[in-house]
């Protein structure tokens, strides 16, 4: 009897789990998540991003909504599911697009994320998600712009053709 308690306690002993812990940045943006929430995907003035890492079951909703005179993102909205370093991601991101024109957040990189919020190596693919769903987001908005002006211009000639 003891020396089965003796080998169970060895077996626990050898085999516990450290635990791991976030950064304070993390923890800070999964606790009090910026900018939660989502816009109407049929506005023409927001740009959406759905993106996903099978390997892991991430899936992150960014949205962006775009003042259509300046060019500026004038709000940023997410839905996540996944981890707290996913959240933390999103959150990060939808704080750093707003404000700025399209051109400079296509130039935020995931690595920069990733730094700001001290991830792990395991956990950088959290970023990688952040950095393209901005990317969809503006790609997103772009196509939506560009399908509006073809139909504004087409407008005319459709009621020509019509008379």
């Amino acid at each position: 009897m003891l020396r089965q308690l003796v080998s169970k306690r060895l077996i626990t002993q050898r085999t516990q789990i450290l635990p791991r812990f976030y950064h304070e940045k993390v923890i800070d943006h999964f606790n009090n998540p910026r900018n939660v929430g989502s816009f109407d995907k049929n506005d023409p003035t927001v740009g959406t991003g759905l993106v996903g890492a099978p390997a892991c079951g991430d899936v992150m909703k960014l949205q962006i909504k775009v003042d259509d005179t300046t060019g500026e993102i004038i709000d940023a909205r997410f839905k996540t599911f996944g981890c707290g370093s996913a959240i933390a991601s999103s959150s990060v991101a939808t704080e750093w697009v707003k404000g700025k024109q399209m051109e400079e957040v296509m130039t935020i990189k995931n690595t920069e994320i990733a730094k700001h919020l001290s991830l792990p190596p395991v956990k950088l693919h959290c970023s990688m998600l952040a950095e393209d769903a901005i990317k969809a987001a503006v790609k997103d908005y772009q196509t939506k712009r560009t399908k509006s002006n073809v139909d504004s211009e087409a407008e005319p000639a459709m009621q020509a053709a019509k008379a």
